[in-house]
């Protein structure tokens, strides 16, 4: 009589795999009910909606935030330890760094390096509304500001 029995994988990814897929089995997505509103820096008063990070959902290793700056807002420029991932919905958003300036408007996106310095202001009339991502998830223990 032959017997069928599963094989272990000698490859050491494949047995990874198959220990990630039981750990994760019995999960399920994590609903966020509501974002939390986070202090902003700044000359003028920002609102920070911040759905998934470190103080909303207790997660590490990305933040996703609904921002609003009125016109003439401005940062304190910074050298963040993450890559920020900006996408403005409205208005335009000005991002300078060490070479110049670059005003991004509705429907575009930019990429902020990890290591680069960076800030971030709202010039124009209307100031703007954007989403940002931070990986890993935005810390004041990570965003270097400049000391003002």
């Amino acid at each position: 009589m032959i017997r069928k029995t599963k094989t272990r994988s000698s490859k050491p990814e494949a047995r990874k795999l198959q220990a990630r897929k039981a750990k994760t089995g019995s999960r399920k997505p994590t609903l966020i009910p509501r974002p939390t509103r986070i202090q902003s820096a700044g000359n003028k008063p920002k609102l920070i909606d911040e759905y998934i990070g470190r103080v909303n959902s207790h997660t590490s290793s990305a933040s996703v935030a609904h921002m609003r700056s009125p016109a003439g807002w401005v940062e304190p420029g910074q050298t963040p330890a993450f890559d920020e991932f900006t996408i403005v919905l409205k208005g335009i958003l000005r991002v300078e760094h060490k070479n110049g300036s670059i005003d991004v408007a509705a429907g575009r996106a930019v990429i902020a390096h990890a290591g680069e310095w960076i800030r971030y202001s709202t010039p124009h009339e209307g100031g703007a509304e954007y989403i940002a991502v931070c990986l890993p998830a935005f810390s004041m223990e990570t965003v270097h500001r400049d000391e003002v």
